[in-house]
């Protein structure tokens, strides 16, 4: 099914918007290149793959036992535990009855990292498409439970994957397919799983979505092959003989990918827009929209230094969703090559693929036939 969303005037099809939240996600980054296969040749199956990668996670966790926790408790107690809470004891007259009002820290297995696991596999056995994976889902959040883990989500920012240590790195895999559970369980309006959630009708939400879904495909498929990508990166003007109030008000630019190739020298900044690439103009002649032509000129041209010979012949891609038709064309303005293409999101998941690392190349001419050459992969 291909879902249109609306920006502006102009109606953008999704086939799966699913694949752009796998893409998006840390589970993707850390699940092993079999699995990813797997996942993007059946995108409309990623609920239950995803469901296997958590099952199989907590599983493997329960085995070695899930990792603990500390929580801070307020009791009457027979004797001192942590710090006295004085105006407790003193005002309900507890030491006469032999009694403490304390404070203090003590070991839990209801962790937010594990409520949010056990809540996910709560979640995915209401949308997962085999009996015997739901059950599966149900069994392990059951058993979570006895065991005195909360079903109550937690905040995400409390498991974000950006705060484990290297004693608890075991645990990333399975929290991340946990958060990734979640997004693909938004709510929807009518049952079943073809459905576009309400909350993917947020078009800000979707532009974030393109572009962290366009930042992790790079990472993963690009990183292997001496690639170094940077998502969100935040560059500067350069500039001389500025008054002292300049650096409180001069913005800085903050640019969606770079792609940098140390072995060639290579520099690619992509700039992604969740919009159409083209906009009428006058006589009703289509014409890239100017604002954002400037802007990936800006990127590069504000980088240029005789000292860093990489941003001075560094490429732009400007990055759009296909809208009625794809476009393909470059360009090279003052020494660096832009290139300015869609990809269609209604199109099958390999299409995708092979649009995405086909368009990081300088120019269409080095795609032939419809398969993209790579000089350095």
């Amino acid at each position: 099914m291909v879902a249109h969303v609306i920006s502006g005037r102009y109606r953008i099809p999704i086939r799966n918007v699913w694949l752009l939240m796998l893409y998006a996600s840390d589970a993707f980054r850390r699940i092993n290149a079999d699995t990813r296969n797997s996942l993007e040749e059946n995108p409309d199956e990623i609920p239950d793959l995803v469901a296997e990668i958590l099952t199989h996670e907590v599983e493997r966790r329960l085995q070695r036992n899930l990792r603990l926790g500390w929580q801070t408790r307020e009791a009457v107690v027979n004797r001192v535990r942590g710090r006295i809470d004085l105006r407790q004891t003193v005002s309900r007259r507890l030491l006469e009855r032999g009694t403490v009002a304390c404070r203090f820290d003590e070991v839990t297995i209801d962790t937010p990292r594990n409520r949010l696991v056990r809540a996910a596999l709560s979640k995915l056995s209401r949308i997962v498409g085999r009996a015997e994976l739901a059950r599966r889902c149900s069994f392990l959040s059951a058993r979570l439970g006895n065991m005195g883990v909360n079903a109550e989500r937690p905040n995400r920012a409390d498991v974000s994957v950006n705060t484990f240590s290297h004693s608890d790195s075991r645990d990333r895999l399975m929290v991340a397919a946990a958060l990734l559970a979640f997004d693909l369980a938004l709510p929807s309006e009518e049952p079943g799983f073809t459905t576009m959630p309400t909350a993917l009708r947020d078009i800000e939400y979707l532009r974030v979505l393109f572009e962290k879904a366009v930042g992790g495909f790079y990472f993963v498929v690009l990183s292997h092959s001496g690639w170094q990508v940077n998502v969100g990166k935040t560059i500067r003007w350069p500039h001389d003989n500025a008054t002292p109030g300049i650096p409180a008000i001069l913005p800085s630019m903050k640019t969606d990918i770079v792609l940098d190739h140390a072995g060639s020298g290579r520099r690619v900044v992509i700039d992604t827009k969740f919009t159409a690439i083209v906009t009428p103009g006058q006589y009703r002649v289509e014409s890239l929209r100017s604002s954002h032509v400037y802007q990936i000129y800006a990127y590069l041209r504000s980088q240029e230094d005789d000292a860093n010979p990489v941003a001075a012949k560094a490429s732009g891609l400007l990055l759009h969703p296909s809208v009625g038709k794809e476009i393909d064309e470059a360009v090279v303005i003052q020494g660096h090559p832009i290139r300015f293409a869609t990809v269609d999101l209604s199109g099958p998941a390999m299409a995708i693929r092979r649009r995405l690392l086909a368009v990081k190349d300088p120019h269409p001419s080095l795609v032939v036939y419809g398969t993209p050459f790579f000089p350095l992969l």
